[in-house]
């Protein structure tokens, strides 16, 4: 707000002595003015417009207290320009006042009529910058900037507000220029350290962006939204304890931020800390219950904890509250296939690519939901893969043609990108191999999507050279750090499971790139040149099923880790029991009616046999009571089931010795739990399919020399289980003897794994230099 001088009477005299105040009045007003005694102002101004009602000038010094006080000055202001009209600062007071209001196109004409009256206005230029950015006219707003620049160049407030008007028309680099010439010439402006550290965030340099906001809340620490992004830019570079603080912060300065209570639940999440992540999202939704993104968070933690029924009904908010939410409609497609809906979950997935045809998430989601049924013909699922692939080579516009990985190397270097190097299955299958590669022929690099940590991350991290985080980079940031590291092969171990990056492959940071163990269909990412399998699980006559180039191990493609939990395999349960327990310790979503009803047709045939089923999402009393139903729809008496909801590991692992033998599900069998019930000494019946996927169950029996416990149809595998129901004495001698048999055999031998391992890296990268 300008208050500029009297110009009343200059170039006509007054026609009476009392048309306008006298100037000792005046001098009073401007003196309060500047003494910003601003109430007192607006109550003597008050009186003497009263008094004088065609003085612009006493009105422009009535909205100017009024303005300063935070009131609506817009009356006085149009007043002034009224009376005032050859006077730019009047018209310029108007521009701000509309401003103020969110008047923004008649700002922009009181600005433009200012100009008109002084074309070397540069606070006019300026404001008007500000008026058309808000317009979504950042072009015109650019050239404004300039103009304003033009008159005064070490305007720091200008380069501040050019930066942010480039910064908005995507012109990254040249924005982070106007902040630090901004910065040179104050290096005390708040504002543009803030500015600066958005624009780097945006660049994905977290790390250097966090620099500029700790610098921004030094000289301004009550600026809750350089402290807020200063959280984020920690957040995004794992450092989440100081992310923390700097959302509790954000509360302490404002405690009615939704946001920041949103934040701090997100970060607390990622630390693990559930219940206090909770206690926050509900915090931000009672401040603000229109928060789409709050019950959207509340959801996935609620899901992560294993309350899928209120997971569901935080997604179903969400999207009351913004239809158009692709995330909330992706991740309710999730949380409905883990309650083994799979045909609604498939339905939101849809929806969500819809509304967003290269949200590559819901695409992931869908492909690994369509694993699960036995609707979906295999031609199918490699066409809806070939669309995830066409959309991220698509986004991937300046792929990697060459690299700086040495040539002929004398080890290959060997990136895993994976959010999965914990207590998981990737993680159980990985670790034994990783003991047993030779550092000699080859240097492991890891490349974690999750930076979540625990017992198994720390005793596999010292088999990699390096440990780096993927989670604080964009894909082209990610394939731009591996192909720096001068990797040779880079393994994918995600597929389209959860934390995968497979966008990162799209841009071919790696000359030799390879997808193994933690999915089992193709990626349908053209830039993949290789799946490893084994014979069993892909015959030849399949490798049509798979973008990828299929490259086969002798013997197995996986090769399990023993637990480090040490207990004894337990004597047949039946003996004591009386009965048979037939067990499944697979999670709902592999379990359709078909296999009920299959399950039912057993019961039938062993009259006095019962069902263990232990699942993860039986912690959901919602879930056991949907289950119980379905139980009884198909004909199965829930009296001879137990379900049962998992505990630790160690329990987990305790269990199989209530267990018989375990009934594999299909088409999606068991992988992890099937090796785990070989060492505690329960064998699996497994069905047959036609993928990879279905048959994953063969591929690991035979590995473990149990081909005779897989079945070739539904109906062989009723008999089976049936004969082997019967078989009470062949059942105590194989138990008494499974760890043994398989501790030597193909799926637990690790050595010899090893040494297959490393020779197909080596023929890869040989067949690809030879190429």
């Amino acid at each position: 707000m300008k208050p500029g001088k009297n110009n009343e009477g200059k170039g006509a005299a007054r026609s009476t002595a009392s048309a306008a105040p006298s100037p000792d009045e005046l001098n009073q007003l401007v003196a309060l003015y500047q003494a910003r005694r601003y109430a007192e102002l607006e109550s003597k101004a008050l009186v003497l417009v009263g008094r004088f009602p065609a003085s612009g000038f006493v009105w422009k010094l009535l909205g100017a207290a009024q303005q300063m006080q935070g009131k609506n000055a817009l009356e006085a202001f149009k007043k002034t320009a009224a009376l005032l009209p050859t006077e730019a600062d009047a018209h310029f007071n108007l521009g701000v006042a509309q401003k103020s209001l969110g008047m923004f196109n008649e700002a922009a004409a009181s600005y433009r009529r200012a100009l008109k009256l002084n074309s070397k206005y540069a606070e006019a230029y300026d404001n008007l910058g500000n008026v058309l950015k808000e317009l979504g006219q950042s072009g015109e707003a650019i050239e404004c900037f300039n103009k304003a620049l033009a008159i005064k160049p070490a305007s720091v407030t200008t380069l501040n507000n050019l930066g942010s008007a480039l910064k908005e028309t995507g012109k990254l680099d040249e924005a982070m220029d106007c902040y630090r010439r901004a910065i040179a010439l104050n290096p005390k402006f708040a504002d543009a350290h803030y500015n600066l550290g958005n624009a780097l965030l945006e660049y994905s340099r977290p790390a250097d962006a966090a620099k500029s906001f700790r610098t921004s809340v030094t000289l301004k620490p009550e600026f809750p939204d350089a402290w807020m992004n200063l959280g984020t830019a920690l957040k995004e570079n794992s450092q989440l304890d100081e992310a923390v603080a700097c959302y509790r912060q954000v509360i302490m300065i404002n405690p009615g931020s939704s946001q920041a209570h949103n934040n701090l639940g997100t970060t607390l999440r990622d630390q693990w800390q559930f219940g206090q992540a909770e206690t926050n999202y509900r915090q931000a939704i009672a401040l603000d219950p229109e928060y789409a993104d709050a019950n959207y968070n509340l959801g996935n933690l609620l899901r992560d904890t294993g309350q899928l029924h209120d997971a569901v009904a935080c997604y179903h908010r969400a999207l009351e509250i913004r239809p158009d939410f692709p995330g909330a409609l992706g991740n309710l497609g999730s949380v409905l296939k883990d309650l083994g809906q799979l045909e609604n979950a498939i339905v939101f997935f849809r929806r969500a690519l819809e509304l967003k045809p290269d949200d590559v998430s819901s695409r992931s989601g869908l492909l690994f939901a369509l694993n699960y049924s036995a609707r979906y013909t295999p031609q199918y699922c490699l066409d809806e893969a070939r669309q995830y692939g066409h959309i991220v080579s698509e986004m991937a516009d300046s792929k990697f043609t060459d690299w700086h990985c040495s040539t002929p190397p004398k080890k290959l270097t060997v990136g895993i990108v994976s959010g999965d190097l914990r207590n998981h299955p990737v993680g159980y299958f990985l670790e034994s191999l990783l003991a047993h590669i030779d550092p000699a022929r080859i240097e492991l690099v890891a490349y974690a999507a999750n930076h979540t940590m625990d017992a198994l991350t720390e005793r596999i991290k010292p088999c990699f050279s390096a440990w780096k985080e993927l989670s604080a980079f964009n894909d082209e940031a990610s394939a731009r750090m591996i192909h720096n590291d001068g990797v040779h092969v880079l393994l994918d171990l995600s597929g389209h499971t959860r934390y995968n990056r497979l966008p990162v492959f799209a841009w071919k940071p790696a000359p030799v790139q390879v997808s193994w163990l933690g999915y089992f269909a193709t990626t349908g990412v053209a830039e993949m040149d290789y799946l490893i399998a084994d014979h069993v699980g892909v015959p030849e006559s399949h490798c049509d099923q798979f973008t990828e180039t299929v490259w086969y191990l002798p013997d197995t493609r996986l090769c399990f880790s023993p637990p480090e939990i040490d207990l004894p395999v337990s004597p047949l349960p039946a003996i004591e029991n009386g009965h048979i327990t037939f067990g499944c310790f697979q999670n709902m979503a592999k379990v359709e009616d078909d296999v009920l009803l299959t399950w039912a047709a057993i019961l039938t045939a062993v009259p006095n046999a019962r069902l263990r089923w232990q699942c993860p999402q039986f912690k959901d009393t919602g879930v056991l009571e949907q289950v119980a139903e379905r139980l009884r729809q198909q004909g199965i008496d829930t009296a001879r089931v137990s379900l049962i909801a998992p505990g630790t590991r160690e329990e987990y692992l305790a269990a199989h010795a209530e267990v018989d033998l375990m009934l594999d599900t299909f088409p999606y069998p068991g992988g992890t739990t099937t090796c785990e019930a070989l060492w505690m000494g329960v064998p699996t019946l497994t069905l047959a399919g036609d993928t990879l996927l279905a048959r994953q169950g063969v591929s690991l029996l035979t590995a473990a020399g149990l081909a005779d416990w897989v079945a070739a149809s539904k109906e062989n595998y009723v008999d089976k289980a049936v004969a082997l129901a019967g078989d009470l004495p062949g059942l105590v001698e194989l138990r008494a003897g499974l760890r043994d048999r398989v501790r030597s055999a193909p799926l637990f031998d690790a050595p010899r794994f090893a040494k297959n391992f490393e020779l197909a890296l080596w023929d890869m990268w040989h067949a690809r230099t030879n190429n």
